[in-house]
């Protein structure tokens, strides 16, 4: 739970919660991939431009995690 009464521990969560969100997202993109979701497809999904999706996780391969 987020810590409102300690800024530095509030924080320090939010970093973390970043972090677990970008390892969500780049499994779950590298899943539609192997599927063989298009990119746009994919940004659709994750709400973003194809080339903002593809410019932030075009490095994901098949065995990426």
């Amino acid at each position: 739970m987020l810590d409102l009464k300690d800024p530095e521990a509030g924080l320090a969560e939010v970093v973390a919660l970043r972090r677990h969100a970008d390892i969500l997202e780049r499994r779950a993109v590298r899943c539609a991939l192997e599927r063989g979701w298009s990119w746009a497809r994919i940004a659709q999904a994750l709400g973003v431009s194809r080339q903002a999706a593809h410019k932030r996780l075009s490095d994901i391969g098949h065995t990426d995690g």
